[in-house]
């Protein structure tokens, strides 16, 4: 049976906001380097301020958000459960999804009043990303925003780890799960960052339960999840959670579990200035490999190519072009 889509993603409604600041600039505020941090409106805004620059890049975002927007670049069909407020930035969230190719659930006569969660991305000279995140109105996200037919209409469920941090989020990724196994859709979950493993480890306990189908992981929260010291340890471990995995590592590549065996996806070569959405695209051309007939190593390097691509620039999105041409240099060797 033929499915409407290839993948529905879950996750948070996000407008980033991306600026280059300096690592003494996270220092002197008192900001985690590397991680996802949630604040509230005033501290961003006092942070924006802080930075004193005009020079930005405004773009829908969210971790899933990302995924699902890459996969329908690559060709991919997609539709994405979010919230976002009656505001201007909820407009311009839904108009970039429709721009994007991006099916939703968003009716824009029946937003709520509230304000649209935005993301402070920072990004330093090691092409490091920090964020601190508002969620806004994202941060009310549960069961309302589901769209079960559209779960059940396609090959992958694709749920973001942030959401874990809301009690009526996580009930809504449970019941999401739920409807997709019921209705033979494979379930794919992504941790996210390592924050959320180290402060939110049981509610992915209970997330992930008897197993998903498909893990996304970077190597620190690989360990940090399975509690293992090395990586070999880790993915062994990772056997029990996942019936498949990827464990991305950064400028070393990544490692893909297909079931029966381990995968070496080499990286490409490049000058990395900004890994904002490195993870969330080798995510969404990994999914989009595997769900149009590609195979798991030829998918992984179509993921490897895309997001050495996007660690290259600034911002987390390629442009069609851009994916175009990455597909193009995977025909000749594709399996």
């Amino acid at each position: 049976m033929t499915k409407k889509y290839d993948v529905t993603g879950m996750g948070n409604a996000l407008v980033d906001i991306e600026f280059e600041v300096s690592d003494a600039f996270l220092e002197t505020n008192g900001i985690e380097k590397g991680l996802m941090t949630l604040v509230d409106e005033e501290r961003q805004g006092t942070l924006m301020t802080a930075i004193h620059t005009k020079t930005s890049k405004l773009q829908c975002g969210g971790s899933a958000a990302n995924t699902v927007i890459a996969l329908s670049q690559f060709g991919g069909k997609s539709y994405y459960c979010c919230k976002v407020a009656d505001d201007e930035l909820g407009r311009f969230f839904m108009e970039d999804l429709r721009e994007s190719g991006v099916n939703h659930n968003l009716d824009p006569y029946q937003l709520e009043k509230g304000i649209t969660g935005k993301c402070l991305v920072m990004v330093t000279a090691d092409a490091e990303r920090t964020m601190n995140t508002f969620l806004g109105i994202t941060q009310t996200f549960s069961e309302s925003q589901l769209n079960l037919e559209a779960i059940k209409d396609s090959k992958y469920l694709y749920i973001e780890g942030y959401l874990i941090t809301s009690p009526d989020a996580k009930e809504a990724m449970l019941k999401a799960k739920q409807v997709a196994k019921e209705n033979g859709v494979k379930v794919a979950l992504t941790f996210s960052d390592p924050a959320m493993v180290k402060y939110f480890g049981a509610g992915f306990e209970e997330v992930i339960g008897d197993g998903v189908d498909l893990l996304f992981a970077n190597e620190e929260e690989a360990m940090l999840y399975t509690g293992e010291e090395t990586l070999l340890e880790a993915r062994e471990a990772m056997k029990k959670l996942a019936t498949r995995f990827v464990i991305t590592q950064g400028k070393n590549g990544a490692i893909i579990y297909d079931g029966e065996t381990f995968i070496d996806i080499e990286p490409y070569p490049t000058r990395a200035v900004d890994s904002n959405g490195a993870g969330d695209m080798f995510a969404g051309a990994f999914l989009y490999g595997i769900t149009n007939g590609h195979s798991y190593a030829s998918s992984g390097k179509l993921a490897s190519m895309a997001s050495s691509k996007i660690v290259s620039q600034f911002g987390p999105r390629l442009t069609w072009d851009e994916a175009g041409e990455i597909l193009d240099r995977l025909k000749p060797d594709q399996g």
